[in-house]
């Protein structure tokens, strides 16, 4: 299992100096950023659109029972479908997250919107099986959109069970993925190989290696592409301490970092979605944000990285 844990420094010390959303905010206005429609974009395999700025989970909806973490989830999730949110991303790696995530669903009256993403995680078939039943009985739903393979693990077995749920109508989609980059070879060699309606794997302004051969084998093989750690497991927030946002990042509606990086993302035109994770609604609505207004052309995202790289 997963044990990495975020460093000291979050996103929550980086806003507090300050400087982060002070230089943007001073410049950009409001016709700029809600201008535009929020961003969706289209799942190869259907034609159906989602919003690109989805929710992921990991860390921040594990959190037991207790009751007053479980009401500011609740906060947090209704701010997300408030946003126009639509996918929830979260896996029983995740410890209670999927618990959690039921709870807030209940709790909201099952929002409309939702498009429901989890993962199997286990070894063999019919373990496989049961661990995707407890998973849909947590979340509370009928059936799940998405259904993934999480981190590759036994996924030939898994992949032929969900390919017979897909043709059941037991799920919509399935989907494949990593968060590591030395697994990316062989995440390749099974999206040119399979016909996975859905690939996960990490992407962020320093972490770039998926741009050489995983988004260009999505686009050409029809595959829509979620993007996890977007935010380096809050590595970037460390990196920018005491940085403002540059002045030009108000070009593409730029108020806060969270913005800065989730865009620089989403520019990409091969992704469908990008899955942040926070656990404060203040945190969400930024996320969120990130989906409105322009997006950094090619020479933009150029400059983001070579910043971001310098600082």
């Amino acid at each position: 299992m997963n044990t990495d844990r975020p460093g000291p420094l979050s996103r929550r010390t980086v806003l507090a100096t300050g400087a982060a959303a002070g230089l943007a905010a001073a410049v950009v206005g409001p016709e700029l950023l809600y201008a535009d429609a929020r961003l969706a974009r289209t799942i190869p395999a259907t034609g159906e659109t989602i919003a690109a700025v989805g929710m992921g989970s990991w860390l921040t909806f594990d959190v037991g029972s207790n009751r007053h973490a479980r009401a500011q989830r609740v906060d947090v999730v209704r701010a997300f479908f408030e946003a126009g949110g639509g996918m929830i991303d979260s896996s029983p790696m995740y410890g209670t997250s999927e618990a959690v995530i039921g709870h807030c669903l209940a709790e909201l009256g099952r929002p409309q919107g939702l498009f429901s993403a989890s993962k199997v995680w286990t070894i063999s078939q019919g373990i496989g099986k049961r661990q995707m039943e407890a998973s849909r009985k947590l979340w509370g739903i009928e059936a799940f959109d998405l259904m993934q393979i999480h981190n590759m693990l036994d996924w030939e077995t898994h992949l032929a069970t969900l390919k017979a749920w897909k043709a059941e109508g037991r799920i919509r989609y399935l989907g494949i993925t990593t968060s590591h980059g030395r697994r990316h070879a062989a995440l390749a060699k099974a999206m040119a190989a399979e016909p996975f309606d859905f690939v996960q794997f990490t992407y962020n302004v320093l972490d770039r290696e998926a741009e050489n051969r995983l988004l260009p084998l999505a686009r050409d093989r029809g595959q829509a592409v979620i993007i996890n750690r977007p935010f380096q497991r809050g590595g970037l927030f460390r990196r920018v301490r005491g940085h403002q946002l540059p002045d030009w990042a108000a070009e593409i509606g730029c108020e806060t970092w969270a913005q800065f990086f989730l865009k620089y993302i989403l520019a990409n035109p091969a992704v469908t979605c990008v899955i942040p994770a926070t656990s404060r609604v203040d945190h969400m609505k930024q996320n969120m944000s990130a989906g409105l207004g322009p997006l950094p052309d090619p020479a933009m995202r150029k400059r983001m990285q070579d910043h971001v790289e310098m600082l």
